[in-house]
Order: structure tokens, then sequence, then C-alpha cells
């Protein structure tokens, strides 16, 4: 206050006597350097926004705190990232609910092996399914998504003009041709897509088990949800999009360069999809 009043023009002595501060109190404070914790907090505002610009913007203070901690190896509170990254004017995107393609509901075809416990203790046990919508100037661009529930990883995904069962049976397709499951569940709502003759058809003809749950279920929506909300968020109303290929490229990268191997899950204990894969791997290994 005293380096205030003196900026302001109040003589110094005046500002010590009127604040009871002693005035070679004051010159001592005014003429030391700036201190090592001032520093610190300068080097790390530093490494705060290079992480925020590699997350695209995205990241709030949970995953910037859990990118310094696991992915950096530093010692710091969450509390003291939260206060820099409202000093560096920084913070995450938040969420909004997300836009769903599709057309109404049909009676099940699959029996509900799921019964809303949405876990998994391996990879390739239980998949879900949906489709997500957005629109371009050229009009709109469906994108439907396979995510593994062990590790949230999306294993199979299709970008389409339409919303025919091809849209699922494409997404499906690079799901089995990456993985190779053997009796993985793959949990579906009763759209119209998922109903079809032809998605049960390939889901049989490549030993996977379909599942349906009820209807107006939210929880059976949550995981699918979430990954559907964070694409929403993180890239799609983000920006206006003049074409479908360059929104379907957009949603390509952000799946195969971002999501699945860089952004970290909070379900995961903020790693990523992938590395969480490779620790289930290499912890029998390591035993």
């Amino acid at each position: 206050m005293v380096h205030e009043l003196s900026r302001d023009g109040f003589p110094v002595a005046v500002a010590c006597r009127v604040l009871n501060v002693s005035r070679s109190g004051y010159c001592e404070w005014a003429s030391r350097g700036p201190s090592a914790r001032v520093f610190d907090d300068a080097h790390l505002i530093d490494t705060i926004r290079d992480l925020h610009a590699l997350a695209r913007g995205t990241y709030g203070v949970r995953r910037v705190h859990a990118e310094l901690v696991l992915g950096r190896r530093l010692r710091i509170g969450r509390g003291r990232v939260g206060r820099l990254m409202r000093l560096a004017g920084l913070q995450g995107v938040h969420h909004r609910k997300w836009r769903r393609g599709g057309a109404g509901r049909l009676p099940a075809v699959f029996e509900d092996h799921v019964k809303r416990v949405f876990a998994a203790d391996a990879p390739d046990k239980l998949w879900v399914m949906d489709i997500t919508q957005h629109r371009t100037d050229e009009g709109w661009v469906y994108c439907a998504a396979v995510i593994d529930v062990f590790s949230r990883r999306c294993v199979g995904w299709s970008i389409a003009d339409h919303l025919r069962t091809e849209l699922v049976v494409d997404a499906i397709d690079m799901a089995r041709w990456r993985r190779k499951p053997v009796g993985t569940i793959v949990h579906a709502d009763r759209g119209a897509q998922f109903t079809s003759w032809l998605f049960g058809s390939r889901l049989r003809e490549a030993g996977l088990m379909g599942s349906m749950g009820r209807v107006a279920s939210a929880y059976d929506d949550a995981l699918m949800e979430s990954f559907f909300g964070s694409m929403q968020i993180e890239l799609l109303d983000r920006r206006g999009w003049a074409t479908r290929a360059e929104l379907a490229n957009a949603m390509l990268e952000w799946i195969e360069a971002f999501c699945n191997p860089r952004r970290r899950h909070s379900a995961l204990g903020y790693v990523t999809p992938i590395e969480y894969e490779t620790l289930h791997t290499a912890a029998p290994a390591a035993a």
C-alpha cells in the first residue's frame, strides 16, 4: 500500500506514518528483488501455458495438475495450479449436452448382458457404441464410435454424411480389424442402425455378443455421452466448419492423435487410454 501511495505522488514518509509502517522497513522491502517463489511461479506459468497449448486449450485445473504431477513428476498442489492458471488467464472447456444422431428407439433385438454395470477388468470384454452428429456449411456429418469400457479407448469409428446402417457396421469392422476380439459384448441403444439385420448379422459373423439396455435409461448412455460430450466441447463447438471433409478430418485427428494417445482421462486416474492399456499389459510381466 505504501508503494502504491508513493507511486500516486504521496511522500513516502507521510504514507508510512499514516499506515503505521516503519520507513526503514519499507525501504528494505522495496530494495529486495523478486523472491524465489515468484521466480518459481513465473517458470510454472510458462510450463502451464505450454501444457495448456499442447492440450489444445481444453485442459482445466485437474488435468493440468495431473500433467504436471504424472507427466512432469513435479510436486505441486492443485490449489497452486488453479491460482497460476487464473493469473495466466487460462481455463478449460466446459461440458455441454451433446447432440445425438439416429432415429427413434425400437424394440430390443438383443438381451441386456450389461445390466447397467459398465465396468471391465481387461480390454475387449465390453464395448459400447453410439452415434453423434454435427452440422457444417455443406450439411450434417455423422460419427459412429466404439469405446472399450476398460480403457475408454476409441477402438473403432466411422464418419459419413448419412445415417444408414453401414455407418455403425464400418465402425465395428474397424474395431474387429484392430483388436481381434473374442466373445466381446457390444452394447448399444435401440436406434434403427443397431436393431437392423445387417448389424446383428455382422456381430454374429464376428463372434461378438450384442446387448441392448432399457429405453430412456440415462446410465446406459453415460459413457458414450462422456466421449461425445468431450468431442463436442473440445473440437466441434469451438469453430465453424465449412465442408464435411474438413470436419471429418478433424474428428479423425482428434480421436487418433489426441483422445487415445494424449488426453488424460479422469476415470483412469488421469492417464491416457493407451497408457492405461500399456500399464495393464506390463503389470503381469513385472509380477
